[in-house]
């Protein structure tokens, strides 16, 4: 289609004006379809003309993210591996693939939602404060991140694939993914995926993070949970901290955006009981200026020129560059692991978290 636009001249663009491309995700199924993508929409028009649109950025709740850390400085001393023990990363849809079938099949959660929205909403969580948010600055950092990522030396643990089956969802029998129009019966696409990398750089070493995302999963939710490490010493006796969980900071980005603090506190009474209860700020409460849809906010930035909040091309080859081994794993390992609608995912995704001696957050 570019290169179309550059045959009948209408990619130049007249004096005094602009011409710029503005192209969807996912850019490419793999490594070496995204650089052949970008060698040719580089060829048409200049690298700075060329806006990859990843609606997630556009949301409130992500660009809040830098906002949460950098303009506060409650946060950022304690946003390091002396004091974070993990960090999940969730994108759940309680819908199927609806008339996408056509689309879906052969791509997958890991491809459609991991590589792109997900480690974006990784590498936000964990650069570095940026010089500058301009968007070669926010760039330069976010790359440093995705550079850094380290892939687990057994796939086969720490990473999960899943399709769902038939189940209940909302109060209607659903069907199951193979059972979709469309779906070819002997499809191994995945539905669901988890998995875990490290970041190794000095603020990051030996910290997990947890990806997931699904479909037909309990609910529709989209959340960073940043879990804090359990205290030293508690000076209290064993009964009474027996419900009292890990500290944890949740970014809510969708529905319910806003974000949630989750701490210990003492039950009222007579006894020393001490038990989690959370502090909670939504955005709908605290601001009455309405939050345009993501997709006005990103357009309006490509007319105005503005980079910021759009995934450069090195980005996306640093992004298919971490997925591509996990993909070419699945590829050759059996089939993806079956999980009941209207549930959690595959029990394969909660082992994969018990062997680190951890568990998924229930959003």
């Amino acid at each position: 289609m570019v290169q179309q636009l550059k045959k009948h001249g209408l990619a130049d663009p007249p004096q005094n004006s602009w011409r710029r491309a503005v192209i969807e995700k996912p850019f490419g199924h793999d490594l070496e379809s995204a650089q052949e993508l970008n060698r040719i929409v580089h060829e048409v028009f200049p690298r700075d003309e060329v806006f990859r649109i990843d609606h997630y950025l556009g949301k409130e709740t992500v660009q809040n993210i830098l906002a949460l850390r950098f303009a506060n400085t409650m946060f950022e001393p304690i946003w390091n591996r002396s004091y974070v023990d993990h960090v999940q990363i969730t994108m759940a849809e309680d819908i199927g693939i609806g008339g996408r079938a056509g689309y879906y099949d052969g791509i997958g959660s890991a491809r459609d939602v991991i590589q792109n929205h997900l480690l974006q909403l990784m590498a936000l969580t964990a650069i570095e404060e940026p010089a500058s948010f301009h968007p070669k600055a926010l760039v330069a950092e976010k790359l440093k991140v995705l550079s850094a990522v380290k892939l687990p030396e057994d796939l086969g643990k720490h990473t999960v694939r899943g399709q769902y089956a038939a189940g209940w969802q909302g109060g209607e029998e659903v069907v199951g993914y193979l059972d979709e129009d469309g779906i070819n019966p002997t499809s191994k696409t995945d539905t669901y995926a988890a998995i875990k990398l490290e970041i190794n750089n000095r603020r990051w070493a030996g910290v997990p993070f947890y990806l997931r995302t699904g479909k037909r999963l309990g609910r529709r939710v989209t959340e960073i949970a940043v879990v804090f490490q359990r205290a030293p010493y508690l000076p209290f006796d064993s009964y009474a901290t027996e419900e009292l969980g890990q500290n944890a900071l949740v970014i809510r980005v969708q529905p319910d955006e806003g974000v949630t603090v989750r701490f210990g506190s003492k039950v009222p009474g007579t006894s020393f009981e001490v038990r989690d209860v959370t502090m909670d700020f939504a955005y709908g409460e605290s601001f009455t200026e309405s939050s345009p849809e993501a997709y006005e906010r990103l357009i309006l930035d490509v007319l105005l020129g503005d980079a910021n909040l759009f995934p450069r091309h090195q980005e996306v080859e640093l992004s298919w560059e971490i997925l591509d081994p996990i993909e070419k794993y699945w590829d050759t390992h059996g089939k993806p692991a079956q999980y009941p609608a209207g549930g959690w995912g595959p029990v394969e995704a909660d082992e994969m978290l018990a062997r680190d001696g951890r568990s998924w957050r229930r959003p």
